[in-house]
This record gives structure tokens, C-alpha cells and sequence, in this order.
């Protein structure tokens, strides 16, 4: 194994104080990382960061905290991240699907998080209720939040867009488009990106428009003879999303991608699947033949990892490990559908 440089400032008188903040703010888990989070904003003095950077680094850190501590008592229950037009009114289709499904997923049991504005937004805080988050952009033609967003507990006011845009990511397990502007596409196409790469674990990308209308399906068009057909995404991508047009076919797609998936967690060789309830030997092997093409050998019942005990991470589900190429995401979201089927 390499040696690796410790990460410091340089300078040991520095450093040694460095060592004493962080044994004294953190626990041995997290010591490495708030050690390094003190030397990062000495480091960034001594490279003479001007103040329009620190100004910004500022926000940013304040901002994550402020996402992560309004989350933190709701992480183990599932949330859906909708995105739609604020434009949308109290009387259209696209409203009145997006209050009928948030207040179908949040009867389930789900979270919803939306941007906090009117139009659809509103409609699924509406729907969601006291289930509803929202994470509301700071602009200069400012924008009430709707009247629908519980104040303090469950709202979040954030300067920048890439903060928004990582609560909505980190914070959700589910992600639902209705129609809109330049900023659902926004939303939509960072998702399917996020998705196609691995960036964010597997989940069900759902566009809705209500019946009749053709918003996604003039969308889906250009996907596939502008991007397929130009060899610029594979075929297989297109499994990534879904489009339905009623509220019921959107809360399902959502339900049964975690019917029996529970959640993944990536190792250094090994990817580890979390299920609701065991599987069959004999339905794994007929899943590592139709997956042989991302999977090296067999898909096989498991422990934990180490890691994962370590960190008491789920240790009372069932799982299923395997060897991933880490390549073929949009195929293995279709495994973990056909392990919900199971």
C-alpha cells in the first residue's frame, strides 16, 4: 500500500492544535474527517483565498449544515423529491395530479420534498401535508413560499442552486416530474445523469402529465431520435425513467421499486443489496444469468460488510452481494426491478 501524505497545514504548531480541536469536537468515527475540515480552512488562509471565495465557501458550509440538520431526524423514512412549473394554476390537470399523488405516496408512508413555490410545488405540499419538506432558492423577484409548508420545522431558504440541488439528491429516494420549465429540465436531466453514472443510488424516475396531454411524450420523442438514435446514450438509458399520466400509476412506480429493494451500498469489490426479505438461491441464479453481462459470477445471499457493522447499518435485513462492473447502472436498475417481481 502507498504511503499517504497526511493532510496538514505545515506548519506543526498549527497542526498540533488542529489534532487537540478535533479529538475534542468528534468521535472517533468522525475525527478524520472534522481534522480535516479545520485544516481545509487554515489551508484555504494560507493559499490566500480572497474574500469573495471564503464568502463563498462560507455560505455554502452554512447552507449544507443547515439541509443536513433539518433532515437528520426523518433519514430513515423514504422521501420522493417533486419538480414542477410554479406556473402551473389551482384548477389545472397537472396541480390537481400533483396534490392527488403526494397525497397518495404520503399515506404510504413517504416524505415529499418540493421547492417550496406555487403551481405544482404547492399542489403536492398541499397533498403531502405534514409529510411535505420544502427547500426554497433565495431570487431577486422573490417568491412566497406556498401557504401549504409547515414554517422552521420543515422549510429550508437556500442562497445557491447546487445546495437545492444536492438536498434534493442526498435528502430524497425517489424522484417525480411533472411539467415544466428550464428548471425542471434542470432537475430532471441532473437526475438521469446522476443515475446513468452511479452518482446517486438506483431509484424511480417518474414524468407525469395529465391524460391527453403530450408534454413528456413530445420530451420521450426527442430523447429518442436525438439522443438515441445519435448514439449518444444507449437504449438501455431509456429504462432510467417512466412516464404515466395519473397519480396512481406515478405512487405505484414508486411503491414497487421498493417492494422488496430496500437500498445498496457499494464496497471496494463487492456490491451489497438490501432486501426486505430473503430470495430463493434458485431466483438468484436465473437474475446472474440475465445480469451476466455487468455481473462477474454469481449474485449470493450475505452478511453485512464490515463497514456496515461497523456503522450498525441495517444489520437486521436480508442481502444479496455481487461483483458489479460499476458501468452498467441503467441494466442494474432493471435487476433490482426484477428482484421486486420476485
Amino acid at each position: 500500500m502507498p504511503n499517504h501524505k497526511p493532510y496538514a497545514t505545515g506548519n506543526p504548531k498549527i497542526d498540533k492544535l488542529i489534532d487537540e480541536l478535533a479529538k475534542d469536537f468528534s468521535t472517533p468515527q468522525t475525527r478524520s474527517y472534522i481534522h480535516d475540515l479545520f485544516t481545509t480552512v487554515i489551508k484555504l488562509h494560507q493559499d490566500k483565498a480572497d474574500e469573495h471565495d471564503l464568502y463563498l465557501i462560507n455560505n455554502t458550509l452554512k447552507e449544507l449544515r443547515h439541509i443536513f440538520r433539518t433532515f437528520a431526524p426523518y433519514r430513515e423514512i423514504k422521501k420522493v423529491a417533486l419538480f414542477g412549473s410554479h406556473r402551473s394554476p389551482a384548477e389545472d390537470k397537472e396541480y390537481l395530479l400533483a396534490e392527488e399523488f403526494s397525497r397518495l405516496i404520503a399515506a404510504q408512508g413517504f416524505m415529499v420534498i418540493t421547492g417550496g413555490g406555487g403551481g405544482v410545488m404547492e399542489a403536492a405540499n398541499k397533498g403531502a401535508g405534514k409529510s411535505g419538506f420544502a427547500v426554497k432558492i433565495k431570487l431577486p423577484l422573490e417568491q412566497k413560499v406556498n401557504p401549504y409548508v409547515i414554517p422552521g420545522e420543515k422549510l429550508i431558504n437556500v442562497k445557491y442552486f447546487y445546495t437545492r440541488k444536492l438536498a434534493f439528491i442526498k435528502e430524497s429516494d425517489a424522484t417525480v416530474l411533472f411539467p415544466g420549465g428550464f428548471g425542471t429540465h434542470d432537475e430532471g436531466f441532473e437526475v438521469l445523469t446522476l443515475a446513468q453514472t452511479g452518482k446517486a443510488t438506483p431509484r424511480p424516475i417518474v414524468m407525469v402529465e395529465a391524460p391527453g396531454r403530450k408534454y413528456w411524450k413530445n420530451w420521450l420523442r426527442f430523447i429518442e431520435e436525438g439522443l438515441v438514435k445519435g448514439k449518444f446514450i444507449r437504449p438501455v438509458d431509456r429504462s432510467l425513467f417512466k412516464i404515466v399520466s395519473s397519480a396512481k400509476a406515478a405512487a405505484q412506480e414508486v411503491i414497487d421499486f421498493y417492494r422488496l429493494y430496500h437500498s445498496i451500498r457499494y464496497g471496494r469489490e463487492t456490491t451489497i443489496i438490501r432486501l426486505q426479505k430473503p430470495l430463493s438461491e434458485k431466483y438468484l441464479a436465473k437474475l446472474s444469468k440475465k445480469y451476466a453481462d455487468i455481473i462477474a459470477g454469481q449474485i449470493n445471499p450475505s452478511g453485512p460488510l464490515p463497514v456496515e457493522v461497523r456503522e450498525k447499518d441495517h444489520l437486521h435485513l436480508p442481502r444479496i452481494c455481487f461483483c458489479f462492473d460499476r458501468h452498467g447502472f441503467a441494466r442494474l436498475a432493471q435487476l433490482i426491478r426484477d428482484l421486486n417481481q420476485a
